[in-house]
């Protein structure tokens, strides 16, 4: 059985959260905070198996009190919260150490696989084996790598378009071809992808 604390500013969207987290199967407790430094304060005595960390925050925001619980605690396991098409906020929070992330607004379904899916992966016996072997990485063409990098640094496809001299129609062709590739639902996913198989930095 496992403890999940929900990080989030917002009393409402914590206890939102607090209350679906707690129907997920295996979550025997789930516990709150409302900053980033009240995580790092919390998490050596609570030992949370998942955080849940708002990425956009006051104080030193989720980002910064990710990078912080990782290199303290390497065997921290941090799941962003974001709103929809948040890229930047994702690839800075992969970037800092998360494992993932999982929008607000996601339905019942949603959220319990990414609790679960991170539940799993704080398994000592799973932790190992989560480094993705770099024979195993999709190969993106150089304009699909293009584009990818675009995406991470928080640029519309119209911005990506005029930096590669692209037509905006044609930036998201390469964009739906490497959401395949990389198996992303959307910016975020992918540029999450892309961080963890190093294509972005």
């Amino acid at each position: 059985m496992a403890t999940v604390l929900v990080c989030d500013d917002s009393p409402t969207t914590r206890e939102a959260l607090r209350r679906a987290v707690a129907e997920v199967p295996g979550v025997s407790r789930v516990v709150g905070a409302s900053s980033g430094e009240e995580v790092l304060e919390r998490w050596p005595a609570e030992r949370p198996a998942v955080v849940l960390m708002d990425v956009r925050m006051p104080g030193i925001g989720g980002v910064e009190a990710t990078r912080r619980l990782v290199s303290r605690h390497p065997e921290a396991t941090v799941v962003v919260l974001t709103v929809a098409e948040d890229a930047e906020g994702v690839a800075q929070a992969v970037a800092a150490g998360a494992r993932g992330y999982v929008v607000k607004d996601a339905d019942r379904e949603e959220l319990t696989a990414a609790v679960l899916q991170a539940v799993d992966a704080s398994r000592p016996a799973v932790r190992g084996r989560r480094r993705l072997e770099p024979e195993q990485a999709p190969r993106l063409t150089d304009r699909e790598l293009q584009v990818l990098t675009g995406m991470s640094r928080g640029r519309s496809n119209a911005e990506i378009g005029r930096d590669l001299y692209l037509s905006e129609d044609t930036v998201k062709t390469h964009a739906r071809r490497l959401f395949r590739k990389l198996g992303a639902a959307d910016r975020a996913q992918a540029v999450a992808v892309g961080f963890r198989w190093g294509m972005v930095r």
